[in-house]
């Protein structure tokens, strides 16, 4: 569920208030040199591909799902992925490959508007994606920059410079230009998506303040790592997301779909899932070995085999021009992340 939230932060030493104390160099344990290659392949180039196709592979499958094998219970889809990223990270945890911050009912409270906010953005997104195209929905996305940087300017008072304003207007003009090309145009997709936008928006924007809030409630006092909010957001998803399934008349007719005896569907279906949980060790793994301007940039830049790979598998209609618009768009999302950073 690639839609990702990192913060830099202060190394504690370069902190002279709070940094540690250094000991003498004849004390000092020797630190084990991390590991640059693997056969020859920088880890950097690895950590980075596996992130790439984590994250394409899951908005692809995702769509796979929900209109190649004509699956209308896109809520339960939702909550298998929710339930088996829960699972999967608990297995993690006991077999100490992961360290999860112990269940605290003062994080709970504090966590659950960020949650319900959580199951919005997921939820619409996959509403999106039954009717909505790969490529157009990738563009479409890239408006949640402009009601992020809104709500910064607004909320928390931080300006940006002219270049990241020049790349959301190219972001709006690819958008609209998009929409009047779009020869598969659904309007429910394209409702469905804007909505997306605005729960993922308030998703980045209300995270920050609850991070810090949580801090005086972690063991450790300091922020949720990523592995413990992605059990708290799909743990505490998964009752919210069944009474989506309750009111959605999803409970009645989930057993009776076709989809569920196509082994092919049952497939996509669970990979998707395994993808879903991936993510968090791909998107981490790559995060640790470069730094957040790559990361961001290389984000913006998977856009692109995305979109095109959509294009061609699900046999979108399309014209010059609205393949045009879209490349603008998916240009702009670059430009934004190299203007945002140079601010």
């Amino acid at each position: 569920m690639k839609d990702r939230r990192y913060d830099e932060s202060t190394n504690a030493k370069d902190d002279p208030e709070t940094g540690p104390l250094l000991e003498p160099e004849e004390h000092k344990a020797p630190v084990p040199e991390p590991r640059r290659a693997v056969l020859g392949v920088p880890v950097q180039a690895i950590a980075g591909a596996c992130y790439c196709t984590a994250s394409a592979s899951m908005v692809l499958l995702n769509k796979a799902a929900l209109s190649s094998f004509d699956f209308h219970c896109p809520n339960s889809l939702l909550f298998f992925q929710c339930a088996l990223s829960v699972v999967l990270v608990q297995l993690c945890a006991w077999a100490g490959v992961v360290k999860l911050e112990p269940w605290n009912n003062k994080i709970v409270q504090v966590w659950l508007p960020v949650n319900v906010i959580f199951v919005g953005m997921i939820a619409t997104s996959f509403f999106a994606l039954k009717d909505l195209g790969v490529p157009m929905a990738t563009v479409l996305k890239n408006l949640t920059n402009l009601l992020t940087i809104t709500g910064d300017y607004f909320l928390y008072g931080k300006t940006y410079n002219a270049g990241v304003w020049a790349s959301l207007g190219l972001m709006i003009v690819s958008a609209l230009c998009g929409a009047f090309t779009d020869l598969a145009f659904s309007l429910s997709g394209y409702l469905w998506q804007l909505v997306n936008c605005f729960f993922t928006a308030g998703y980045q924007l209300h995270l920050r303040g609850v991070m810090d809030k949580v801090v005086t409630l972690t063991a450790s006092r300091s922020r949720l790592d990523e592995f413990s909010m992605v059990f708290y957001n799909n743990l505490l998803s998964l009752p919210f997301i069944m009474a989506l399934i309750v009111l959605s008349g999803e409970a009645t007719v989930f057993t009776a779909e076709p989809a569920l005896e196509n082994p092919n569907f049952l497939m996509a279906a669970s990979v998707s899932a395994l993808l879903a949980f991936g993510i968090s060790f791909a998107s981490l793994w790559f995060l640790s070995t470069t730094t957040a301007t790559t990361y961001g940039l290389v984000g913006s830049l998977n856009k692109v085999p995305v979109a095109i790979i959509g294009l061609v598998a699900f046999n979108m209609p399309y014209n010059a021009q609205n393949v045009a618009s879209i490349l603008v768009g998916l240009i702009a999302g670059i430009v934004f992340v190299k203007a945002k950073q140079a601010r």
